[in-house]
């Protein structure tokens, strides 16, 4: 007996759902039945035809998640367009290609690489949270953020961005604790190498992209929908006894019981 995954009625914010794993989840949570509303930041052209794509329940938004107040902007966003808030994916991220010893990394990036992938997922769940706790209750909320196998055994050279995502490993287990009560489920997948545009220089590079896949037990990186698939799948009815979780989805480059 097959059983479909499904997010009808859901009203669901994709940050950086305008290109790779935020797409594919745009896309998958319209096909389950979820109305969606994603943010991007430059790839204004893609979104509009990922919107149109995916039919009048699809809204996107233009957002520059760089501070929890940009962040507090566009979940007022969402449910002005909505009326209301179930779950929230925090996909948006930087990673810089460049490799930076950490004696050479300035200050600015630092800064930069926390404000985008911690200070804006810190002020997308509160204010996720906030508008949860304050709505009608129609079932349960949900909020998946999005590490890496970054976060979990570090990245040399990628210190700052390493830094974030575990950050959001620990942030994932203290959320999903105090907001169990709360009828508030919090979930992490923490991807490997997936073939993106962020990711592409490096894949891209013969020497550098046959070492990455050598890491990598099943001999590949993962496509973006691999990605989205398990994001789902945390949002339903089907994960109703999984909170606080660490999905790993990496090909079985890190293996985390």
């Amino acid at each position: 007996m097959s059983v479909a995954l499904s997010l009808s009625n859901k009203a669901a914010l994709i940050t950086g759902g305008s290109r790779g794993i935020g797409a594919a989840t745009v896309r998958m949570f319209s096909q389950a039945g979820a109305r969606v509303a994603f943010s991007y930041q430059k790839a204004r052209a893609q979104a509009e035809a990922l919107e149109k794509e995916c039919g009048p329940n699809c809204h996107a938004i233009g957002a520059e998640l760089n501070s929890p107040h940009s962040a507090r902007a566009l979940i007022a966003a969402t449910v002005k367009h909505f009326g209301r808030l179930d779950i929230l994916v925090a996909n948006h991220g930087i990673w810089l290609a460049e490799d930076v010893p950490i004696e050479k990394m300035s200050p600015e990036q630092w800064s930069s690489t926390l404000s985008i992938n911690l200070d804006a997922v810190f002020g997308l769940v509160k204010y996720s949270v906030e508008q949860m706790k304050s709505q009608p209750r129609a079932g349960a909320g949900h909020i998946v953020l999005i590490s890496s196998t970054s976060g979990q055994r570090g990245e040399a050279f990628h210190a700052d961005y390493s830094a974030t995502k575990g950050a959001i490993i620990s942030f994932t287990k203290s959320l999903a604790a105090e907001l169990a009560s709360s009828g508030i489920y919090v979930n992490c997948v923490a991807p490997g190498w997936v073939d993106t545009d962020m990711s592409k220089p490096a894949l891209n590079d013969p020497k550098t992209g046959e070492i990455i896949r050598r890491t990598i037990p099943l001999g590949r990186v993962a496509k973006p929908e691999e990605i989205a698939a398990p994001v789902l799948f945390l949002c339903t009815e089907q994960a109703g006894f999984i909170t606080g979780e660490v999905f790993n989805v990496n090909g079985g480059a890190v293996l985390v019981g």
